[in-house]
């Protein structure tokens, strides 16, 4: 079956940097496009990153572009959220969600900025 697992989250600092990764595993990964997501409580799930099979097509939300930068390795099945200027407004859950059949989320990893 379809399986989405994010890792990476954590505690940094203001200006620091973070890597989110995403494994995906019961689907043709190649062939999808793969989005990251974000969530702060009460709000709703903000798509924050999304990049196409290919590799060819990416899409930042507007406050992040510049600062993270969205990969994949297709071989590996994995897709990547490099976070780096990050500042305390990306404190939030981030998810990694596969656009497979009715949609494939993963449980979420916390990312919290403090000082």
């Amino acid at each position: 079956q379809v399986r989405v697992v994010e890792s990476g989250g954590g505690l940094v600092q203001p200006g620091g940097s973070l890597t989110l990764s995403c494994s995906a595993s019961g689907f043709l990964f190649s062939g999808y496009p793969m989005q990251w997501y974000r969530q702060t409580p009460g709000a709703e799930r903000v798509l924050v990153a999304q990049i196409s099979g290919d590799q060819r097509s990416i899409y930042y939300f507007e406050p992040v572009k510049g600062r993270f930068t969205i990969s994949r390795d297709n071989a590996k099945a994995m897709v990547y959220l490099q976070m780096n200027n990050v500042d305390y407004d990306d404190t939030a859950m981030y998810y990694c969600y596969a656009p497979v059949s009715a949609g494939y989320w993963g449980q979420g990893t916390q990312v919290t900025v403090s000082a």
